[in-house]
């Protein structure tokens, strides 16, 4: 099976996600990034954090990206998440906007 190359904004972002460290995370974003998750939208730096910490705080997971594609020009991340929440495993398409070596938004669904 060949590796998956990822851009880096987007590795940068499925390591820090791994190790579940919000601050980590939150680098990976511009200022004014928006995260798109369950139906909630997370808009700038400390909202993307405050995110990925109560959900790291709430759960125990891994992800693992499999598949890469790009859709209208965004690449799309499809991952197999695991952990300790309903309706475990799934597999989840991230969608991302990069801009200048950072991600401006990223759009989770199911």
């Amino acid at each position: 099976m060949a590796t998956l190359i990822l851009p880096e904004p987007i590795a940068a972002y499925f390591a820090a996600d791994q190790h579940q460290n919000a601050d980590a995370v939150a680098r990976c974003f511009t200022a004014h990034a928006v995260v798109k998750d369950e139906g909630r939208t997370h808009a700038g730096v400390d909202a993307i954090k405050a995110w990925k910490a109560a959900a790291s705080t709430q759960y125990t997971y891994t992800t693992k990206p499999f598949a890469l594609e790009h859709s209208d020009g965004h690449p799309v991340v499809t991952s197999r998440v695991e952990g300790n929440f309903p309706g475990s495993p799934v597999d989840l398409r991230y969608r991302f906007r990069l801009e200048r070596g950072l991600i401006a938004s990223l759009e989770i669904s199911a």
